[in-house]
């Protein structure tokens, strides 16, 4: 094995999660046990904190801060939504980073993040093998949309799952209190899977959830829609709860929250910035049934939900942090942590591997369509089975003064030598 000594840089990118830190604190911690490491270094933002050589010693973090960090919810160092072009199209962002890894003498990348952030990852891979520098690069997933391709979950979503289906079971109890007719529609993250918006479908399973669940992956239709609820509501006492993901479609593949409602800002990435369609679905009912309605939008609780954290999810996203430093320190470059499930006598557990990092970048693992089931209105047990191992266990930040813990992180500045 080649010995390659040099700093290590790491960096948050995307949407938070409850785990994202817990990751940061598996690189952290193991790249303190290897001695080819000589400096750690943790960017300011994302990929612009190197830009902009805004990046944090973090040999000057105290180290029970640094465990502390399995538990505190968010991206610790900020993160960021940044798209790099094509070297070929324009390289000035390449340059700029080359010229900082050089300056720091960085030989390990490692970049947490969902899709966009593995795109991002695979090209400063790719850029730095063409320019002859050489680092290991290596991505480390995460991302509560379950989406990426390949891994058989992500960090994220277990915690973000146990999130969903337990606020659901509340919200249950709570709009069955009274005895008048009430349509509930929770809208859930998910722009073209529907992985977090299934997760509601672990309360039904325990009698306490929605009686209907629309995902991205099934075409929806707003005359469809009314009829549903108008069988459950006959059915059930003028009582329906409706779980939907932002992302929903109609047949054409027009955001339904863009076709109810106005067009939809774009971020650095293209997408559009969704949010309201429980809304509007909402006051469609009323004006239909004339009934008390409500919407509810989960935003961004659901993502940073550290006091309903899976054990589950916050040791695997530890691992996977670690695990990419392991391979790294081997000789690994250009690839991404990836877990594969093992299932011995009804027992979960959870082995990790790495791919080709150009295989995660810009791909979207969608629902299977034959976990859909009740005419595109409910999940299968097939998916039961599947989310179940993943929201195990109970794992929250210590209590001070009756309230969490988090990490206090002294943010040195360690850049602009």
């Amino acid at each position: 094995m080649n010995k390659l000594v040099g700093a290590c840089m790491f960096g948050q990118s995307g949407g938070p999660t409850s785990v994202i830190n817990s990751s940061a604190a598996g690189v952290f911690i193991e790249a303190m046990k290897h001695d080819c490491i000589t400096e750690i270094y943790g960017a300011a933002h994302g990929i612009r904190g190197i830009l902009e050589e805004e990046f944090y010693d973090i040999r000057k973090e105290d180290t029970k801060e640094l465990m502390l960090l399995k538990n505190t919810p968010s991206s610790a160092l900020g993160s960021v939504r940044y798209k790099l072009k094509a070297a070929n199209v324009d390289e000035t962002d390449y340059k700029r980073l080359l010229e900082v890894f050089k300056k720091y003498n960085i030989r390990y990348f490692f970049y947490n993040g969902g899709n966009d952030s593995m795109d991002t990852c695979n090209k400063v891979s790719k850029y730095l093998q063409k320019s002859g520098y050489e680092c290991r690069v290596m991505g480390v997933p995460k991302t509560i949309d379950n989406d990426l391709d390949v891994t058989d979950h992500c960090p994220g979503y277990g915690s973000a799952a146990k999130y969903v289906s337990t606020t659901m079971m509340e919200l249950k109890l709570d709009a069955n209190v009274y005895d008048t007719p009430m349509i509930t529609v929770v809208e859930i993250m998910g722009r073209h899977a529907g992985w977090l918006t299934a997760a509601s479908a672990l309360a039904s399973y325990k009698g306490l959830g929605p009686d209907l669940i629309y995902l991205p992956e099934v075409a929806f239709d707003t005359d469809k829609f009314i009829k549903d609820v108008d069988k459950v509501m006959k059915s059930n006492g003028g009582k329906c709860m409706v779980a939907v993901s932002e992302g929903i479609s109609d047949a054409d593949g027009t955001l339904i929250a863009e076709k109810l409602g106005t067009n939809l800002a774009k971020d650095s990435f293209g997408h559009a910035q969704l949010g309201g369609v429980g809304a509007m679905l909402s006051n469609m009912c009323k004006d239909k049934f004339g009934c008390k309605t409500r919407a509810i939008e989960f935003s961004l609780m659901q993502r940073c939900g550290a006091h309903l954290a899976s054990k589950t999810d916050v040791e695997e996203a530890f691992k996977a942090g670690a695990t990419a430093v392991k391979y790294a320190v081997r000789g690994t470059t250009d690839k991404m942590v990836y877990f594969k499930r093992e299932m011995k006598n009804g027992k979960y557990s959870c082995k990790m591997g790495v791919m080709s990092v150009a295989k995660a970048a810009n791909t979207e693992k969608k629902v299977p369509m034959e976990w859909i089931v009740n005419d595109g209105t409910m999940l299968s047990k097939e998916y039961v089975d599947y989310a179940m191992p993943l929201i195990q266990g109970d794992c929250k930040a210590p209590l001070e003064d009756g309230l969490p813990r988090f990490a206090r992180l002294n943010k040195v500045l360690a850049g602009k030598k």
